[in-house]
């Protein structure tokens, strides 16, 4: 069955190399953490706080792999007050796992955005 994974990670600066490297340590991060193979994955979705414009999360996706994905950009909401410099993912991908088993990855200074999740 299909299920969607959620991660999200944050920047230090608006810059491609910044905005490369969380991409991709937090793909890697909710793939593996979930058991979910490259051939599992079904598509993703990335947005991106206003102030993250520098480069797009899909180029940093397709750099390890993922340029036979049907990859998609968006920018989040620009509430006030919310987190800065912050990337979110949703992969949607086939698992067995239960729905209470998946694992939701939020890396750097992301883990205050969903601190109702288990370690």
């Amino acid at each position: 069955m299909v299920r969607g994974l959620r991660g999200a990670s944050t920047c230090d600066v608006n810059t491609m190399k910044e905005i490369t490297e969380v991409t991709q340590e937090l793909l890697l991060a909710m793939l593996k953490q979930n058991g979910v193979g490259h051939d599992d994955v079904v598509s993703v979705l990335f947005t991106t706080t206003p102030d993250l414009n520098a480069s797009f999360p899909a180029t940093a996706a397709r750099g390890i792999g993922f340029g036979d994905v049907p990859l998609l950009c968006a920018s989040e909401i620009d509430v006030p007050g919310a987190m800065p410099l912050t990337v979110r993912v949703l992969i949607h991908a086939y698992t067995t796992r239960p729905r209470d088993e998946l694992r939701h990855v939020y890396l750097r200074n992301a883990p205050p955005l969903r601190d109702d999740l288990p370690d």
